[in-house]
């Protein structure tokens, strides 16, 4: 085609992501495996574990204080409560509260009990809050309040025994000066001397000040904190109820599918668009065939039906070949498929034959699959044995393409000549025969348009033969199945071989069922094709009515392949700069 191959714009984000996600929407299956284990694994939390129930307290945490009540005083004054948080869930508290509850008949470890509870600090309060989760409502409640009194006397005993240390302090620095007291006052017994009075007042001052502060600490109010929340029994389990966990499960495994399906896609050699699909095969997109439910009939031609969406894509790709240049040089088409399954080109290569003839051209269509010839068991009733006015005579003597011709009636839009193929012992040899050459030739006249079917190019070299001759090649394939790197070789062996390809045909994805049995039947045809007899008799591939070899000639003088046992007619002895379609 004329047009350049715009490649996508990486500014273009919207829109490549919206071809990710369709991408991603292609892998239903493991979407859909995603969803069911998200699932099953929140049914199994909900419904599969043991209910358990919290009991929660709250401890407002202060300071000691002489004066509560005082202007300025601050009740964190000293407190930090992270380093109280961590005083909470330290085995001192474990060990206390054990004990406290061994008393009342309750024997745990401090190591098991401090395992099921969990100390939290609301942001920007001095508050501790006691959560104890077990699976007894009243166990959970009881063991929750002796934890939390358990911290609240640890607090109050280390508070007192910060005060008693500090007083005794104190007190070891009152004696010696008491002591030094008693003695001036001895001394200054039997003599007046003012050196000794003012000693001894200056020991008085200093004895009243240590006095004065163990007194202060003993005033201090030592109490550690309050109880604002005394645990109560939980009345309901403790967690996510059936819907919560329902509904994160699916979330979850919906995130996991679409990992999943990423992974797949990564790892995927299968073409992901018709955008990759161009870039791949460095060809126009022709056109995409829709799927028509209501037309699997015994029928191959959509082409005459009436209301046809498939027949208006295929006129819109004739037309649309008609005004290519590249094909409007040769007017010779060549139809196959990368690899598997030739069917879709067999009716892509029917239709537009019909498209063709229905805008008034002469339309010679030729099957050069010789190795699984359907195409006129396909066309069934259509196809009548006949020889049109416009057929280049001597199409040659004895096998295919000989007495091979048939006239295509197309309802309601015309005729096209079809030359059906027949198994034949030496296929490269039938296909670049003289015969062959000749009817290639045909696309040279005036409003003359060949198209030629051949099998899948990566499978067999036929159409490779061929290319040189017809030089356009359209190529029929499902997105779904040809890979990336098939696409880029098809583009190498066609450009090697001197033909052009013009465009790709996206025909309907097959479902699973049809994709197993053609694989199952391609392997069929390849075990029947790996046992064929290699001796087999001239004429023994014909079909019934065909004639056989003609009176005086040599059974040895020409092969079931038209050709005259010249090796020059070969593939092989061709010019390497190409054949015309004309000469032998």
């Amino acid at each position: 085609m004329t047009q350049t191959i715009r490649t996508p714009e990486d500014q273009d984000e919207p829109a490549l992501l919206r071809d990710q996600f369709r991408q991603l929407l292609r892998y239903r299956a493991l979407l859909a495996a995603g969803v069911t284990l998200g699932l099953l694994g929140g049914a199994f939390l909900a419904l599969g574990g043991e209910d358990t129930y919290t009991a929660t307290g709250e401890v407002q945490v202060r300071s000691a204080t002489a004066d509560p009540f005082a202007t300025g005083a601050s009740a964190d004054k000293g407190i930090n409560i992270g380093s109280e948080r961590q005083t909470a869930v330290s085995d001192t508290v474990g060990t206390l509260a054990a004990r406290t509850l061994a008393k009342k008949g309750d024997k745990v470890r401090p190591r098991a009990l401090l395992g099921d509870l969990q100390v939290t600090n609301p942001p920007n309060t001095l508050t501790l809050r006691f959560a104890y989760t077990t699976t007894d409502p009243a166990l959970a409640k009881t063991r929750a309040a002796a934890l939390a009194d358990a911290y609240l006397e640890i607090r109050r005993q280390r508070t007192e025994g910060s005060i008693e240390n500090m007083a005794d302090g104190y007190r070891a620095q009152l004696e010696p000066l008491v002591e030094q007291r008693d003695r001036l006052e001895e001394r200054a017994a039997g003599s007046a001397v003012d050196d000794t009075d003012a000693a001894r007042a200056n020991l008085v001052v200093a004895i009243s000040e240590l006095n004065r502060k163990i007194v202060e600490l003993k005033a201090l109010d030592t109490t550690p904190g309050y109880l604002n929340k005394e645990p109560v029994t939980p009345t309901r389990p403790t967690g996510a109820g059936l819907p919560l966990l329902l509904g994160l499960g699916g979330v979850v495994g919906l995130a996991l599918g679409l990992l999943l399906s990423w992974v797949r896609l990564v790892f995927d050699p299968a073409v992901r668009s018709p955008r990759e699909l161009v870039r791949s095969l460095g060809a126009p997109l022709l056109g995409t065939l829709p799927r028509e439910r209501g037309s699997a009939g015994p029928s191959l031609l959509a082409i005459g039906r009436n209301g046809s969406r498939l027949a208006e894509e295929y006129r819109a790709v004739a037309f649309r070949l008609a005004y290519d240049p590249a094909f409007a040089r040769s007017r010779r088409l060549l139809v196959t498929a990368p690899r598997g399954d030739n069917a879709a080109a067999a009716a892509a290569a029917a239709n537009l034959a019909a498209a063709f003839a229905e805008m008034g051209r002469e339309v010679l269509l030729v099957e050069a699959d010789l190795r699984t010839p359907a195409l006129a068991a396909r066309l069934g009733s259509a196809a009548r044995g006949s020889r049109p006015r416009w057929a280049a005579p001597g199409d040659g003597e004895g096998g295919w393409p000989a007495h091979s011709r048939a006239h295509v009636e197309v309802p309601g839009s015309g005729a096209f000549t079809l030359i059906a193929g027949r198994p034949v012992d030496n296929v490269p040899r039938a296909l670049t025969s003289a015969p062959v050459g000749h009817i290639l030739s045909e696309g040279d006249r005036s409003g003359a348009v060949v198209i030629v079917l051949a099998p899948p190019v990566l499978s067999y070299a036929d159409a490779v033969a061929l290319v040189d001759r017809v030089e356009g090649v359209m190529i029929v394939c499902d997105p779904r199945e040809v890979h990336r790197g098939d696409l880029e070789r098809i583009r190498e062996v066609i450009g090697a071989s001197g033909g052009t390809v013009l465009g790709a045909l996206l025909h309907p994805a097959r479902g699973r069922r049809a994709r197993r049995e053609a694989r199952r039947e391609a392997r069929r045809d390849a075990h029947k094709d790996g046992h064929k007899k290699p001796g087999r008799r001239r004429g023994s591939g014909s079909r019934p009515g065909d004639p056989g070899p003609r009176p005086g000639h040599d059974g040895d003088a020409g092969g079931t392949d038209g050709t005259t046992g010249d090796p020059t007619e070969t593939l092989g002895l061709r010019s390497p700069f190409g054949t015309p379609a004309g000469r032998p």
